[in-house]
């Protein structure tokens, strides 16, 4: 990965602390770290989260051919995927619990209980998104009887097994049909194995695009770190011994959310944390941190102490990350092994 220095809030650079104070690929950081930055961490990027829910509300012309997807639905379902594995993943009665399971159901009531992602599938039958993001909601228990009425036809054409998409998306799809309840268009592993990590691709071809559709196979595969146990064995040891130098690149150069999406991954590997991986980084993600609970997802972290240093765009989805893998790590670090229990769902190919 090509690298270059990033300035942190103590106008150091970044791999500079990381180096010397954490050491990520050198020498381990002190014990027990990670635990001591996390539960600050997790509450107040959630409570930042929670304090610009209305940023994710969606226009009314969110139907129109004009709306922009990715500035509208895409927030509102990376809120609701993240939100319910924080709420799954966090212990009942804990403030981050209820504040995350209040998000899901703000953003619920914005797809109006799933009536609007029908009207969204009627008109566009032959995309993705709207399935996906309904997916989010039916994995937390949260379902449209006449959402999946159309979209089991769908999902059975032949144009929907065929759709041309990267493997990492594809293995998306699979898991969101996993969380509806229906058969899967194709089984999960020859999926995977045409991944680049699948592939278990050279590490020091390791760089942005590539990082971000390692992460996501692994959330994909995983059921966003709901079940570990999904990830191979090989996949497990390759990602155990290279997520040190990847995060450490990332530190170098400023690459917040990517930062933040490498210990997410890190805290949904199969047994034991990877603690001295998560002892190292956490630290440093924790000083990037703003006071306010929002995280940038790139560059310089500001000094500016006004309620919001950074656009809402600019840090809303590596804040969301950074509480989604705050509350994974926790509990990678103090219960190895656990998953919430739910069954993997049914998946062979259909004819």
């Amino acid at each position: 990965m090509t690298t270059t220095a990033t300035q942190d809030p103590q106008d150091r650079p970044a791999r500079e602390r990381a180096s010397s104070s954490s050491g990520v690929s050198g020498a381990s950081g002190t014990s027990g770290a990670a635990l001591a930055a996390l539960p600050g961490v997790l509450s107040s990027a959630l409570a930042w989260t929670d304090a610009h829910r209305t940023r994710f509300a969606l226009p009314d012309d969110v139907l129109e051919p004009h709306t922009q997807v990715n500035a509208t639905l895409k927030p509102l379902g990376e809120l609701a995927q993240l939100g319910s594995t924080i709420r799954r993943t966090t212990a009942p009665g804990t403030p981050e619990h209820e504040r995350a399971g209040d998000l899901v159901t703000y953003a619920w009531e914005q797809v109006h209980e799933g009536a609007l992602l029908l009207e969204l599938l009627r008109a566009e039958p032959f995309a993705a998104y709207p399935y996906e993001i309904y997916a989010a909601f039916a994995g937390y228990g949260l379902r449209h009887e006449g959402f999946e009425a159309l979209a089991r036809p769908l999902t059975a054409t032949r144009a929907w097994a065929h759709t041309e998409q990267h493997a990492n998306r594809q293995l998306g799809l699979v898991n969101s049909e996993r969380r509806v309840g229906v058969v899967t268009h194709t089984d999960a592993g020859g999926v995977l194995s045409r991944t680049w990590l699948g592939g278990l691709s050279e590490p020091w071809m390791f760089e942005g695009p590539s990082g971000y559709a390692l992460t996501h196979t692994v959330f994909h595969l995983t059921d966003w770190g709901r079940m570990p146990d999904r990830v191979p064995e090989k996949i497990d040891g390759y990602l155990r011994t290279w997520l040190p130098a990847w995060a450490d690149g990332c530190l170098e150069s400023g690459q917040w959310d990517l930062t933040g999406e490498l210990l997410a991954v890190a805290a949904s590997l199969p047994g034991p944390a990877p603690a001295e991986l998560l002892d190292a980084v956490w630290p440093v993600l924790a000083d990037v941190q703003h006071p306010t609970g929002c995280v940038p997802e790139t560059g310089a972290p500001v000094q500016d102490p006004a309620p919001d240093p950074y656009p809402f765009i600019d840090c809303y989805h590596s804040t969301l990350v950074t509480a989604f893998a705050a509350a994974l790590s926790l509990r990678s670090l103090r219960s190895p092994g656990q998953t919430d229990g739910s069954p993997p769902g049914r998946e062979r190919r259909t004819a």
